[in-house]
This record gives structure tokens, sequence and C-alpha cells, in this order.
């Protein structure tokens, strides 16, 4: 294997550890967002990204992929989000709150005796709500969605009465104002009595329900629900009428916006945890349910100047408050198959309510946590949930175990199509903790949810095509690849049953179907990249193959040491993707997929610049600003980071100390500046 000059080389035993973390949390990720079946605690999840962290922090050539949120329900219209809204990563131990202080520290490049002031403000369990105003008029709302697109609620917003639908006072031309809805417990309870005695099924928590009242296809309904909101941050906005997250957040209760009143400004550490512990004594006779405290940075410059990770910024994180536990009985251990042939097992669990939401359901993570703790079908076992979502088991009581019970026995075959399911094993004989379907693209469970991966939201986006229609075309044997689902219309047209005299099917929908398929043949190739499931080759490295190489065909070409001269990717994706295109069935059903569709580069960022397009090296030390820091805003100015030099590079930045980097851009005729006048050029 070929590594980039002065890149270190990576002890086997690391690749080995990140790749399976990153599979793991890849698999989570999609029970997650994919199939709204979450099978790990939020503590589990967090802990399993931190060991990922720890690993990069030591090993900068590995680099995870991080996604936020779901797609939106398609029953509802589409909003795009001008400003993405992502989600806050998490912390739960008090010495994590300081840990990420110094993060931010260290990312500014400020000692211990510069003042930093950070907010700290309850965190709402409710749904996540984005209100546009134009002249200080309501004009739109939409959800979260999958953190680029939401769903439009803009009539049911409406209905809520403490949502001003003008503002008061100077407003900016466009404001985006963004928050938390949610349902008082005492109305949660009322709520539920007024179900009940109607014969209706009871929600399982205010948050559900508060959810599940605002995205009603009919508005009346939602008008009828006692639904609330908080505001605490903004998207799109004109000017900043502030300077600080204190200031703003003041600024919309002068509109006449509902704020939280426990917001607290903090100058240390200290004083941080002083108001989550005040918060948390506080929480059972809060009105409202909360699950944490969140920490922002005060000073929206630093801010801006510490912008985003994939999946959340860097200048706020969640703490958590700690899990809340349960004993039931394990009925059965289910095993599922996901996309890429991971064999997952899900407890199936006599429902127990665990802080206030009723669970059937919980992760038992894998087999050799299923043996560790020799958890058994019969067992009574402790059940637990952390902050908001996804129950785990975290082991029997063995003082209560039945005796005719058996140690369970982890399946070497597919329960779905009966192939061979084996642990793969690194360098050293270390197995994955995953256990994998062979049947590859002969397991129907992989086929359909590689289908339905390709077609999702993130990836072609494909309208009408969601996860029950690619079920009954595969079912149907219309579509098992796909390029299948580019020859649809043309193989309907010839069939004696075409479509539309099909059950669920009629003359407008077969036709709006074909049409939204046709307008997916142009789709942007980091897309592409992406729907075709490869492992570890998530959007984040869809875009940056796709920004590197230009063409499938270059990226399916590309050799080993052209992809690690990718800032950002690693080894184990380099490798993952060397893999995929060496099967030979994937090579088939790319070329047949390329004879139907003509992907397109991507688009210029919005915030298009000279930079933009441009492939720049920083080497040597950086005096006005971290190395990290300079990352982030060239790639914010379009341009792309790369980890060493050559014929490709457009521009190298050298601080003092720069070495070999710095002469083999001399050797190569590549343009050199200096830190300041990379700053000028920033600066536009």
């Amino acid at each position: 294997m070929k590594i980039p000059a002065e890149a270190p080389l990576i002890p086997p035993e690391i690749i080995a550890d990140h790749a399976r973390l990153a599979a793991e949390i890849a698999a989570h990720d999609i029970a997650y967002h994919q199939k709204d079946a979450p099978t790990v605690s939020d503590v589990t999840y967090d802990r399993l990204r931190q060991k990922l962290l720890a690993l990069e922090a030591d090993w900068p050539g590995l680099v995870p992929e991080r996604g936020v949120g779901a797609p939106p329900v398609e029953s509802f219209g589409k909003v795009t989000h001008r400003v993405p809204m992502l989600s806050l990563g998490n912390v739960f131990e008090d010495g994590e709150v300081g840990e990420f202080t110094q993060r931010v520290r260290r990312f500014l490049g400020l000692g211990s005796d510069v003042p930093l002031a950070f907010t700290a403000e309850p965190k709402i369990d409710g749904l996540s709500c984005a209100l546009r105003y134009e002249g200080g008029h309501l004009v739109q709302a939409a959800t979260r969605g999958d953190g680029a697109v939401g769903e439009d609620v803009t009539q049911n917003v409406r209905t809520i009465s403490e949502i001003p639908h003008q503002l008061r006072g100077n407003v900016p031309a466009v404001l985006e104002v963004r928050g938390e809805i949610y349902m008082r417990r005492d109305e949660f309870v009322a709520l539920n009595e007024r179900q009940i005695a109607q014969g209706k099924p009871a929600f399982a928590n205010p948050r559900n329900s508060a959810a599940g009242s605002l995205r009603q296809l009919d508005a009346k309904i939602t008008a009828s629900r006692p639904l609330h909101f908080f505001a605490y941050a903004w998207g799109e906005i004109s000017h900043l009428p502030a300077h600080s997250q204190h200031g703003m957040v003041a600024y919309f209760a002068s509109l006449g916006l509902p704020t939280n009143p426990l917001m607290k400004l903090c100058e240390n550490d200290a004083q941080m945890l002083a108001h989550f512990r005040m918060i948390e004594a506080q929480r059972a006779s809060l009105p409202y349910d909360i699950d944490g405290v969140v920490y922002k940075v005060d000073d929206l410059d630093l801010q801006l100047r510490l912008g985003f990770v994939s999946r959340s910024p860097r200048w706020a994180v969640a703490h958590k408050f700690p899990a809340e536990q349960a004993t039931t009985i394990l009925r059965d251990i289910e095993i599922q198959v996901g996309r890429t042939g991971a064999l997952t097992p899900v407890a199936r669990l006599d429902p127990v309510n665990v802080g206030g939401v009723i669970v059937s359901n919980a992760t038992l993570h894998n087999e050799d946590e299923i043996a560790r703790k020799d958890i058994r079908i019969g067992d009574s076992v402790r059940v637990q949930r952390a902050g908001d979502v996804i129950p785990q088991v975290l082991g029997p009581l063995l003082e209560l175990r039945p005796e005719a019970t058996k140690p369970y026995v982890f399946p070497d075959h597919c329960p779905v199509c009966g192939a061979l399911a084996v642990r793969e094993h690194d360098e050293k004989g270390v197995p994955d903790a995953v256990r994998r379907c062979t049947g590859g693209l002969t397991c129907k469970a992989q086929v359909v949810e590689r289908l339905k991966h390709f077609c999702s939201r993130n990836a072609l986006d494909i309208e009408g095509l969601g996860e029950k229609q690619i079920e009954f075309f595969h079912a149907e044997g219309l579509i098992t690849t796909p390029a299948d689902i580019f020859t649809l219309a043309e193989r309907d047209r010839k069939t004696l049953r075409p479509l539309r005299n099909r059950e669920g099917f009629g003359e407008t929908s077969a036709r709006n179907l074909f049409a939204a398929i046709e307008a997916r043949r142009d789709v942007p190739l980091n897309r592409l990249v992406f729907g075709l499931g490869i492992r570890h080759v998530g959007e984040t490295n869809a875009k940056r193959l796709a920004r590197a190489f230009g063409s499938m065909e270059a990226i399916a070409q590309a050799k080993l040491e052209d992809l690690l001269h990718i800032d950002g990717i690693g080894v184990v994706v380099a490798e993952a993707l060397q893999a995929f295109f060496a099967e030979a069935h994937n090579v088939e059903a790319v070329e047949a997929l390329l004879q139907q569709i003509k992907p397109q580069p991507m688009p210029e960022p919005l915030n298009a610049s000279a930079l933009t397009g441009k492939t720049i090296v920083f080497t040597g030390s950086l005096e006005l600003m971290t190395r990290e820091e300079a990352k982030a805003q060239a790639e914010r100015l379009g341009a792309k980071v790369s980890g060493s030099v050559s014929k490709k590079t457009d521009l190298v930045v050298a601080g003092p100390g720069a070495g070999s980097k710095l002469a083999q851009a001399e050797a190569l005729g590549v343009e050199v500046i200096s830190e300041a006048e990379w700053q000028q050029r920033a600066a536009g």
C-alpha cells in the first residue's frame, strides 16, 4: 500500500478498530434515520462517536461519515432550508463539558486566561421548527426533516396561538426563527384522557404528541391540540440585530416571540455545571419535558469562526441527563438484516414504561455483547433509555432466570436468504463486531434496502418511489437493480399488464412516477456516489469524491494513492471504495446504470468565490488562526483542502517551518503564498 508523503503509517489494528466503529455507527444511522427503528441508546451512540473522534485525533487519516435527521414525509410539501438545520453533539458527564470548552479554545487558539462566555438553556423535548418571517410577517414554517429539506407545516403552525403572525418592532427584511414546538405535561394528560374517551389510542409521551399534532394533514386537528413554542436560534437573516447568543434571544422576546426564561449567561465551566444542576433539580416540576441543557458559545463572531462539522456546530453541545431504567421480560431475539448485510439482534420485550415511554423493542448490540452478558430468551432484563430515543438491554437479572433457559446461539446463516453469514477478520485475525450475510445482491433484504437507499431523499430523491413502492416493484420482479428503475417506463409500455392497471396505481400516478424517474437522469454526481451504498462512503465523502474526480468513471478507476490525496479520505474509505469496484457485479451494475443516466458535476456552493473549486494545501505553522480553523474557512469559500501536494494543487499556504510540501510545491511550480496573503484572498 502506498501512503502519501508525510502521512503517518496507520497500524492495522487502528484501521480495524476504526472500520468496526464506522460500520457500527453506519448501521445505527440506517436503523434510526431510514427505518425509524433505533437500536441503541443516545449514550451508546455517542460513546461510539467519541471513540471514533479519539482515534481521528491520534490518526488524522481516519475520517468518519456524519449525517443528521431523517427525510421528510412525502405527504407534506418540501421546504429547502437555506441554512441547514443540524443537530447537536451530546455529552453525558461533567468532565466532558470541560473537554468541550477546551476544544473550543484550542480551535480558536485561546488561552485559559482569555474570557469565553457560554449560554446555558434547557433542551426542550419537542419538535424542531423553523419560522420564516418576511417584513415581520409569518410566510412559512417547516420541520427539520433531514436537515437540508423539511416538511411544510405553515398552515398548522398558524394555528398555534403564541406564535405571532406579525412581529412587532423593528425587524429584518428576512428573519428565520428556529425553536422547539412542545406540549405541556398537564395538557398532554388531558389530551390522552380525551383520546381514550373517544376510543382512540393514547400518545406515548408529550414529545410524540406534539410531533403528531403538528404533522397533521388537516390543520383543524392541529388547531385543537395545545401546542407551544420556544424560540432559541435562527437560520437565514438579513442582518444580525445583536452580537451575542443571549442578545439574539432577548431580541426575539422583544419581537413578541416566546423564549425560555431559564437561559443563563455563564463565564466558566463551573457556572455551566451549576446551572445544569439547578435545571436538573427543577426538571420534575417544570410544566414541560426537557432532556438536558444546551451550552453555546455566546459571541456570534466566534460562532462564525468555529463553524460546523458534518452533523453539528463546533460552538454548541447538549449535556444530557442520566439515563432511565426499568425491568421487563425478554420474549424473543429477532435478527434484522440491513442493506450492507449486517445482522443486528433486536430484543422483543414485554412492554414496559421507561421514563414515560412504552418500550417493547431494544438493541442487543451484537453477538459478542449477547454472549458476554449471557442474555437468554426468557430472562428478566434491565432496559435503559437515555435522552429521548433508542432503548438498550443492559443485561439479565440472574437471580430471576428461569431454569429452562438456554444460552442464545447467534445464527451463522442469513435469516432472509439462507446464505452464509460471516464475520470479517483483520490482518491479526481479530473478528469484526458485525456478522454479515454473503448473499450480496441475491439477498432480498440487501437488494431491497440498497434500492431504498438509492432512491432515498439524500441520494437520487425519486419522488413517488418510496419504501412501499420499492418493496412492491421488487416483489413483482420489476426492479432488482438501480438500472431497472430507468427502464421501467419502457418495459411498462410493452407489457400486457401496465402499471396503470395494477392495484394502488392509476393513469395519473403511473405517469407522475415515470416523470419523476425521468427527471433524475441528470442527477448530481455526489448523489449518485452516495446512492450506491458503498461502505463508509456517506454524503460528506461522496461530495469529496465528486469534487475531486468529476465523473463516476474516474472514481471507479482511481488508484489508492489518488484517493488518499483527497483531504478527509482515509485508508478505510479508500480501500472500501476500491473493494467495491473490484467486484465484477458492482461494476456491471454501475455500467448498466450509466447507460441510463448522465451524472452532473456538483453545483457550485452558494458562497462561491475566486477560491471556489481550487485545491489548497496548508503547510508549516499557522500564526493567525489554527490549522483546523483555516481548513474550515477554505471549505466555506468552496475550496478543496488537500493533505499533500501534487500537479492538481492550485495553491499552497506556507507558514514558518514548512518542509517537504513547500519544496514539492516549488518543484512543481505551484503558487505559494504566506498566511497573511491567504487572509487577504479569503476576505475577498
